[in-house]
């Protein structure tokens, strides 16, 4: 099966001005993947995502409001957010982007895809846009699998640095959606403390992370070895979904930790393996990362590592046991006792 690189012109019709969420991110992006030949990746533009998808997780008036402010020629829609004329349609293509990815996996059309569409998402709440995101591409995407296509077992990691905050609210009292995130706090939004683990339903089922200023790849691979893929070997989920964001490189002026791209490839390749091993697809949406070079040698490296094939897979943990992961195995074994 191929692995596909979902895409779309339109991403870079979403006009932000001087501002760190910019049409060059995919502009870079493309540069580096095209020199090393895309990696291999089937190049695929994305449609437009259905209206009863988008409406299943965000307010049918917030959406009408989008379009009515793209058509306007757009303006701020918080301190933070930009909409220009061709926002709305990019939207729509980022959304459908990440839809189209699940599809594509569950009926085994491709062996792993990336979603490389802009405006990100993950801090979009139902009726609100917020942190440079207008609709929410991943919630929507895991919404979709549960309703459309009848699983009961989600799992999202958000490995942006910043919390996903509209995410984490959207599956908050749902047990069909296992939110994981590592985030660096404190830091924007301001959500996601530990103590925040889901209600009703879905307690236990959000999964906050959050680490300090300077964390490195050492500290976010522990995370991932000794409590993520622990998580998902427990869960057992039908599908797994990233929140990829690469704003957590030492290089990004946005945040404050220090990945490398090598880091986020480790991440990648427990990922990989931890999915190989419970035999689940694997996909991966486009959230953060604001360093232009940062960003797209960390793409590409996260890119050539889900492409491996499972044969070129090493086993095992390659990190320790973070005092970080330590201490969030054991706050969790309440609801996952094999964390214990």
């Amino acid at each position: 099966m191929a692995s596909v690189l979902l895409e779309h012109p339109s991403s870079v019709e979403h006009d932000t001005g001087s501002h760190p969420e910019q049409p060059a991110r995919i502009a870079a992006i493309e540069a580096e993947l095209s020199a090393r030949d895309w990696l291999g990746y089937e190049r695929v533009q994305s449609s437009e995502v259905d209206q009863a998808d988008l409406t299943a997780v965000h307010a049918p008036e917030y959406v009408d409001a989008i379009e009515r402010i793209a058509a306007s020629g757009g303006g701020h829609l918080d301190p933070d957010t930009v909409a220009s004329e061709g926002s709305y349609r990019a939207a729509l293509h980022a959304a459908g982007g990440a839809v189209e990815l699940v599809d594509m996996l569950l009926d085994g059309q491709a062996s792993t895809v990336f979603s490389m569409h802009r405006p990100p998402g993950h801090h979009a709440l139902p009726a609100r846009a917020m942190g440079f995101c207008l609709f929410n591409n991943i919630a929507i995407a895991a919404r979709h699998a549960v309703l459309a296509r009848g699983l009961g077992r989600v799992l999202i990691f958000d490995w942006d640095v910043h919390h996903g905050n509209g995410t984490n609210d959207i599956f908050h009292a749902t047990d069909q959606v296992l939110f994981i995130s590592i985030h660096e706090s404190p830091l924007y939004p301001g959500t996601g403390p530990a103590t925040d683990v889901g209600s009703g339903a879905g307690q236990g089922y959000t999964v906050n992370l959050p680490v300090s200023a300077g964390a490195d790849d050492v500290l976010y691979r522990s995370l991932v070895d000794h409590v993520v893929a622990p998580l998902a070997r427990e869960y057992e989920p039908q599908l797994v979904l990233i929140s990829a964001g690469f704003d957590a490189h030492r290089e990004d002026p946005l945040a404050n930790c220090a990945l490398t791209e090598e880091g986020f490839a480790g991440m990648a390749r427990s990922m990989r393996r931890c999915c190989a091993e419970l035999d689940v697809p694997l996909g991966a949406v486009l959230e953060g990362g604001y360093a232009l070079g940062a960003l797209a040698r960390s793409v590409g490296a996260t890119l050539e590592v889900l492409a491996e094939p499972v044969s070129a897979l090493d086993g095992g943990s390659d990190v320790g046991v973070a005092p970080a992961a330590r201490a969030a195995r054991e706050r969790l074994a309440e609801w996952w006792p094999r964390l214990a």
